[in-house]
């Protein structure tokens, strides 16, 4: 992003106040002096390790206590998978949105939603959306589609070869599901398609995963159909590489209204005018004219989808519930929508195509996430489904509640309201000087 040199001159000058020309230098300059001692272990969790790391860190000792309590070393066994130089557990304020009722194929009944979060206003937000839903019947969800991909990258000489390429892979799809299929039990290869630019070609193998997240499930997959085509395929490339970036993976892209990755679900709403007035403080007209020009802001901004915090519900149950929270940069995608019915009633729905989650693998068997998935009664094979179709609802509670607040100017004073009252205990050490 350009600067004028105004703003540069600015910049320079608050950054650098007070330093020399010289000193300026030699902060951003190489350091050619002894590293201190590296973190070590690797993927041991167990108690003397972690004290090992903890006496590179002699200054913490209050963040010793916090982070490595006794629980989470009693436990740590159950880490060992999920994480590398382990040292403990950090501890987020878990509160419990609900009922929040789901009428869909997969979810159906009331849920008690716990969403993890450091963000006041947050729960009582989407608590507030929940209380609607449920007051209204619930929720109707439906899931449109299921996926997870990779794009392996292959790079050849000529357009010659890359069509050669091509035209070998198609006449072998058995084969390459096969050898894809082989390194899972419950992965399946759904779909290849293909993407040429110049000698390029983006494989994109699409698969489902069970009641998986499946990222790892088929990063797997994928390197076993490349190993087969680099043993049989005649067509040889200049190099490959397992990911392309090209299937969206841990990123907001424009494909997510093209495709899918991991489950795309819809869900639906018909509040009455009496609840959107009562429950919701507003009309259906105020929250229509406020979502009309946060569409246009959001054009405007060249957001990808229109919504107004997904991010903010999915992350929260993500953290709760042992899914990759990083994968709330594409299941954030999406695209809300409201409108004034024929009875002047408000006509909600929510669309996200990129709900990557599971109910089994990853983080779901840690003992705080599991215990999550528990309070949905969610846990475990059979279920992942249903979770995608709870992340929608809560997502379009979301929705319900910030709009309202926002269109009848109430979201500035319930942040302040909740997030400016009493103060936290203070930090060992943080406590104000006596006077």
């Amino acid at each position: 992003m350009s600067s004028t040199e105004q703003e540069i001159r600015k910049h320079i000058h608050d950054l650098a106040a007070g330093i020399s020309g010289e000193e300026f230098a030699r902060r951003l300059s190489p350091k050619s002096h002894e590293a201190p001692p590296r973190v070590t272990g690797a993927s041991q969790t167990d108690p003397d390790a972690v004290a090992k790391r903890w006496e590179l860190l002699p200054h913490a000792a209050a963040a010793r206590e916090a982070i490595a309590d006794p629980a989470t070393l009693a436990d740590h066994g159950r880490y060992a998978r999920n994480i590398e130089q382990f040292i403990g557990t950090v501890k987020v304020p878990v509160g419990l949105v609900g009922p929040l009722r789901v009428n869909g194929i997969a979810a159906q009944g009331d849920y008690y939603v716990p969403l993890a979060t450091t963000e006041a206003a947050l729960v009582a937000s989407y608590h507030r959306g929940a209380t609607v839903l449920t007051h209204a019947g619930g929720c109707s969800t439906l899931i449109l589609s299921e996926g997870v991909g990779r794009s392996p990258a292959y790079a050849f000489h000529s357009l010659v070869d890359a069509g050669l390429f091509v035209q070998w892979c198609l006449a072998h799809h058995d084969a390459l599901c096969a050898a894809a299929e082989a390194t899972t039990s419950h992965g399946r290869l759904r779909d290849v398609r293909f993407n040429v630019e110049g000698n390029h070609v983006y494989l994109l193998l699409e698969f489902t995963t069970g009641d998986a997240s499946g990222q790892n499930m088929v990063t797997i997959a994928a390197q076993a159909l490349c190993d087969h085509i680099a043993e049989s395929c005649p067509v040889k490339p200049a190099y490959f590489f397992v990911e392309g970036n090209m299937s969206g993976d841990k990123k907001a892209s424009a494909q997510s209204f093209l495709s899918v990755r991991g489950r795309k679900v819809s869900a639906e709403v018909r509040l009455s005018r009496k609840v959107v007035t009562r429950l919701l403080h507003t009309t259906p007209e105020k929250m229509v004219d406020y979502w009309r020009t946060s569409i246009l802001g959001g054009v405007l901004s060249g957001t990808i989808g229109v919504q107004g915090h997904y991010a903010n519900g999915l992350a929260a149950l993500f953290i709760a519930c042992g899914q990759d929270a990083a994968c709330v940069s594409e299941a954030a995608v999406g695209v809300t929508r409201f409108e004034v019915g024929p009875e002047g009633e408000l006509y909600a729905a929510v669309t996200l195509p990129n709900l990557i989650v599971g109910t089994v693998g990853g983080g779901t068997g840690l003992p705080s996430q599991r215990a999550g998935l528990e309070i949905l009664g969610l846990a475990g094979p059979g279920h992942a489904r249903a979770l995608s179709e709870v992340c929608a609802a809560l997502a379009l509670a979301g929705e319900l509640s910030i709009i309202a607040a926002l269109s009848v100017h109430e979201f500035t004073s319930a942040h302040a309201r909740l997030a400016r009252g009493a103060k936290a205990s203070p930090w060992p050490g943080d406590e104000a000087p006596p006077v």
